[in-house]
């Protein structure tokens, strides 16, 4: 079987210290800063990444971050990320109580189970989904 093809991905914000807030919350889980290789290049640049597991103890998904970079303004792109959740109404819930807003309620894909539409802190549209 070939690898989740997705390797890594990138939500870009302005508010780091908003941003972070929100996807703690609404995923229940912690950010962990990523401080980069050569700060005197990447000066402009703050990444904090989701959980993500080692080589040691692979696990299904992909890894990626919140990045705020100059040049790189946060808002509606054509990516859609999505995250994997137990019901995505429920966390659906809490990112409209911790500043996001719900942009479709959950609803069933089929026997893919079900996805809700939510938009960030930042603008930017992020998916959830869950099996029930």
């Amino acid at each position: 079987m070939k690898p989740n093809p997705v390797g890594w991905f990138e939500i870009y914000v302005q508010d780091m210290p908003c941003a972070v807030a929100f996807y703690e919350a609404m995923l229940e889980t912690k950010l962990e800063h990523l401080p980069t290789s050569d700060p005197e290049t990447w000066s402009d640049l703050e990444m904090w990444t989701f959980p993500m597991s080692d080589c040691d103890n692979p696990t299904y998904g992909a890894a990626g971050a919140l990045v705020k970079m100059g040049g790189c303004p946060s808002g509606g792109g054509g990516t859609l990320v999505y995250f994997s959740c137990e019901d995505c109404a429920v966390d659906a819930a809490r990112a409209a109580a911790n500043g996001g807003s719900i942009f479709k309620e959950k609803m069933p894909i089929g026997e893919h189970g079900f996805i809700a539409l939510v938009n960030d802190t930042e603008g930017n549209m992020i998916g959830l989904h869950s099996m029930t």
